[in-house]
């Protein structure tokens, strides 16, 4: 049966529009249905942060491969970033264009819809014989990627006030070890089989996925509302200009993920460059440490939910300026290495993390579309972080790339530090 592993304990009135819980004493402004509010087990929120995990690490797979697409489709390294760019910059568009839906059409419908067409896309890639549809492939796997974001906001949704820091905690730490376990999965995959494998065997898995939610996902009966496609993305904007918490936490994520690409993307290049010369399977092995990081801070919602995110997100944002130090020891030092990456990937997701419990909380009937406007500036800061990093590796080696993401990093902290005391928590 649908909705296995969610306990049912009372049946509310929900808002059609917009997701409201009419008994919050907000105004119904569009026709009502009624659905259960209900406890997500564990179970159901790690298959949530697994089918999170797994629709990310598509649009991140590319990473270790740089220098294998470089060669094959003959990119150079200065402008081999331009994949990684393309893939974010149509992950902003989807996060604009598609996630916002999830308030107004029926999720579960909408969920299943985009997994299965990024199957498709998935295969497009894997059998790329030109840039040109290899561009366009990775383009549709961003685009569609973000239904990552339509189960975060389903799960807090679905979960019970006491414990929707904890959920949306865990299956966000989904997305996050997705991010970083996909260089891993790539890099094993590209050594045994080359890289056009990771796409189809990842292909193959989205599928079963899909099997499993076909299973789990609650059936949601909507009616018809009167809210207009293009209203619905108005009102993404209108949630801009009125709540300044969200323009602050908006741009904390776009530096954060900028400095976490800066990172990432460009990290291949010095590993797999003389005298280190590592394999796409050890180069891949690093995203175990980045698991390191993300999965201490998985309870980075629980201090949000106790009040704690305003200390949360100023010491994660201290330590994210002093993670680029062991970083910065690449090339002499992997040991010292891993220990920056193990810092600066539990940093990114605790302040990640603290985010979303804080905007969860200011229009609640709104989560799709303030997911949706978040999510926006994370993808473009992921993607401007990749673009500059490859460029700055070309330009000034390994200790620019460290620069410049010691400079992003603190105007993260500097960001927060002008605005702490207007960020309610």
């Amino acid at each position: 049966m649908s909705g296995e592993g969610l306990s049912q304990k009372t049946e509310v009135v929900v808002d059609q529009k917009d997701g409201a819980i009419a008994d919050r004493g907000q105004p119904e402004s569009a026709t009502a249905s009624c659905i259960p509010v209900r406890s997500m087990s564990r179970s159901v929120a790690l298959l949530f942060a697994a089918a999170c995990g797994m629709a990310v690490a598509s649009i991140y797979f590319a990473q270790p491969l740089l220098d294998s697409l470089a060669r094959e489709f003959g990119l150079r390294h200065s402008s081999i970033g331009i994949v990684i760019t393309v893939t974010q910059l149509c992950y902003a568009l989807g996060l604009f264009l598609l996630v916002p839906l999830g308030d107004l059409l029926n999720r579960r419908r909408l969920i299943l819809c985009h997994m299965l067409l990024s199957v498709l896309a998935l295969t497009v890639v894997g059998t790329a014989p030109a840039t040109s549809i290899l561009l366009a492939g990775m383009a549709v796997i961003g685009f569609l990627a973000v239904v990552t974001q339509t189960l975060v906001a389903y799960a807090s949704i679905l979960a019970a006030p006491s414990e929707r820091g904890r959920i949306v905690g865990l299956v966000t730490s989904g997305v996050v070890i997705g991010i970083l376990l996909a260089r891993t999965f790539a890099g094993i995959l590209t050594d045994i089989a080359g890289w056009r494998s990771v796409y189809l065997v990842s292909a193959a898995m989205m599928l079963l996925m899909v099997a499993a939610l076909v299973i789990v996902l609650p059936r949601e009966e909507r009616e018809k509302t009167s809210m207009t496609y293009s209203q619905l993305l108005g009102s993404v904007i209108d949630l801009f200009v009125q709540e300044r918490i969200l323009r602050i936490r908006a741009g904390l994520a776009l530096l954060i993920f900028a400095a976490f690409s800066i990172l990432w993307t460009s990290l291949v290049l010095p590993l797999s460059s003389p005298p280190l010369s590592l394999s796409h399977t050890a180069i891949g092995a690093f995203g175990f440490a980045g698991v390191a990081g993300a999965l201490a801070a998985a309870r980075a919602g629980r201090l949000a939910d106790r009040g704690f995110g305003e200390w949360t997100t100023g010491i994660a944002l201290t330590l994210l300026i002093v993670s680029w130090l062991p970083i910065s020891y690449a090339e002499n030092s992997l040991p010292v290495l891993i220990v920056g990456v193990v810092i600066l990937d539990l940093v990114v997701q605790a302040v990640h993390v603290t985010n979303q419990s804080i905007l969860f909380t200011v229009r609640p009937e709104a989560r799709s579309r303030l997911t949706a406007g978040y999510m926006v500036f994370y993808s473009i800061g992921s993607a401007s972080g990749s673009i500059a990093s490859t460029s700055m590796y070309a330009y000034a080696g390994w200790s620019g790339v460290c620069l410049l993401g010691a400079t992003v990093s603190t105007m993260a902290l500097l960001l927060w530090t002008f605005t702490r005391r207007r960020i309610s928590c």
